[in-house]
């Protein structure tokens, strides 16, 4: 399950950095904030 929600959270983070390269700011920030979220380290909401 840990792996299975890192490789979401990259997914996420990922997709954020491109949306912000392609100038959409907001949507950027809101994807990177929540693949912090769902990610196993640091802060996670499946805790």
């Amino acid at each position: 399950m840990v792996f299975i929600l890192w490789i979401l959270a990259v997914i996420l983070v990922i997709a954020g950095i491109v949306q912000l390269f392609k100038g959409e700011t907001l949507w950027g920030i809101v994807l990177i904030i929540v693949g912090f979220a769902v990610g196993p380290g640091g802060y996670s909401i499946f805790k």
